[in-house]
């Protein structure tokens, strides 16, 4: 037992396999932050509409993350909505009986499910800042593209910062719930994360030594991330 455990499991390809999909998860967490920042960015200007979107996209904040799985289901399975669209056309797709693809909407969920939560927080942000800025900004000839990279991304930074470790936390410990209901961590190991691993290791194979090494894995992985963060936490703004 021991360090053999250890090299047992850094020797498993099973292991890489799945790592590299925490991996593509770590990837997609600049586009789980940057559409809800945008969304805020426009929401805060009042665009046409604003009250009701606002409320539309805080909408999968409340809902459970078993739901979301089962609506994301009913979208991208076989005999889902998209499918049923595409059959129109003469195309099928079941996405979820194929590892590529359905990495890909477990994604595509997680990052909608993370969406309303992560613009309240930067609307919250953008609520803090002094309207002569960006009236200072219009005087100087800047559009809102400029605007928004040049005073608002800037200005949250703290809120980027604050979102990213609440995105980059759910995506290595908060998705058992969405894997579980869409893919059981399939087709083959296509969708298992470490999370997902350790409960298949415990419960599935009775493997409780295993178990606790991944855990011990995960566990490493997250305190690194959390050093990392640290000093971009504690350093002073500019």
């Amino acid at each position: 037992m021991g360090l053999s455990n250890y090299t047992s499991l850094f020797s498993d390809p099973i292991f890489w396999r799945i790592l590299a999909n925490n991996g593509i998860l770590l990837l997609s967490i600049p586009i789980a932050i940057m559409i809800p920042l945008g969304a805020a960015f426009l929401l805060q200007r009042h665009v046409t509409g604003w009250k009701f979107f606002q409320s539309a996209f805080y909408l999968p904040t409340v809902i459970s993350w078993v739901v979301i799985g089962m609506v994301a289901v009913q979208v991208f399975a076989g005999h889902g909505v998209l499918n049923r669209f595409l059959s129109l056309f003469g195309l099928h797709q079941n996405m979820l009986a194929h590892p590529v693809p359905a990495l890909i909407v477990i994604i595509i969920a997680f990052i909608w499910s993370l969406f309303g939560s992560n613009m309240v927080i930067f609307i919250g942000g953008m609520a803090t800042m002094a309207p002569e800025l960006y009236e200072a900004a219009r005087i100087d000839g800047a559009n809102e593209l400029k605007t928004f990279w040049h005073i608002t991304v800037p200005l949250l930074r703290r809120f980027i910062q604050f979102n990213f470790i609440l995105t980059l936390i759910t995506a290595f410990t908060g998705l058992f719930s969405l894997i579980f209901v869409m893919t059981g961590g399939g087709p083959g190991f296509g969708t298992t994360t470490l999370e997902f691993f350790i409960y298949q290791q415990a419960f599935d194979s009775g493997a409780f030594g295993e178990a606790a090494t991944l855990g011990v894995v995960l566990f490493v992985l997250m305190f690194a991330v959390t050093l990392f963060q640290v000093p971009l936490l504690l350093r002073e703004d500019d």
